[in-house]
């Protein structure tokens, strides 16, 4: 049974991978892929340190065991973790953790990754090996939602106002998140309505709604 305080509709987050070659010129789009997918997930906030865990998990196979490595990106939830994986062919480079001293760059990649990340390690397969690190996201479960003021009153005002259809043995369940998308349609457009109906212009609105959604987004990024 889902709580009054939890998320009632779930966010399906499912793992995908990516193969790549492990090269400088591919970090950058590897970033990317990362904050969209993330994004995706409703994760703005772990982008950063995400990004900044690909990059020095990446960098390191290429320093340590070649330019043009055959490498594959992988990405999940463990829990209410996120947890990013990046494996290569080699099972003799191991990635370790070691103080850099002065200026020099040799061994900062995995104390980055050691400040960002929950916890990290190596696990050799076969032909493989896998370097993963996981990232404390601030969900309560993999299919949670982030916690903020706003998402709360967007949650109460379409349990009140959207669940009337739902029948009754299910409205305590977690929903689909395709339904809850629904329902909130359903309330914009009967705020829009609203707005109409008292004279006022609902594209003005929609504009307003908007620019201060841009503006608070920003501000939390």
């Amino acid at each position: 049974m889902v709580g009054l305080d939890e998320c009632r509709f779930g966010v399906d987050r499912k793992a995908w991978d990516l193969a790549f070659l492990a090269e400088a010129e591919e970090l950058a789009g590897l970033r990317r892929v990362m904050r969209l997918h993330l994004e995706r997930w409703g994760l703005p906030g772990v982008v950063y340190a995400a990004q900044i865990c690909v990059t020095e998990l990446v960098a390191n196979v290429v320093r340590h065991v070649g330019p043009g490595t055959p490498s594959c990106l992988a990405v999940s939830m463990n829990g209410d973790r996120l947890r990013i994986e990046v494996s290569d062919p080699d099972l003799q480079a191991l990635p370790t953790l070691i103080t850099a001293a002065g200026e020099s760059e040799a061994g900062r990649g995995m104390a980055l990754v050691d400040g960002f990340a929950d916890r990290w390690g190596v696990i050799p397969r076969g032909d493989s090996k896998v370097t993963w690190c996981e990232l404390a996201t601030g969900l309560r479960s993999s299919n949670d939602h982030v916690d903020g003021p706003q998402v709360a009153k967007a949650e109460a005002l379409l349990g009140l106002c959207g669940l009337g259809g739902v029948p009754a043995s299910s409205r305590r369940e977690r929903l689909s998140l395709t339904l809850g998308r629904e329902m909130a349609i359903d309330l914009i457009v009967d705020l829009l309505h609203w707005l109409r109906a008292h004279g006022c212009d609902p594209d003005d609105a929609l504009d307003c709604a908007q620019t201060h959604f841009e503006a608070e987004a920003a501000d939390l990024a």
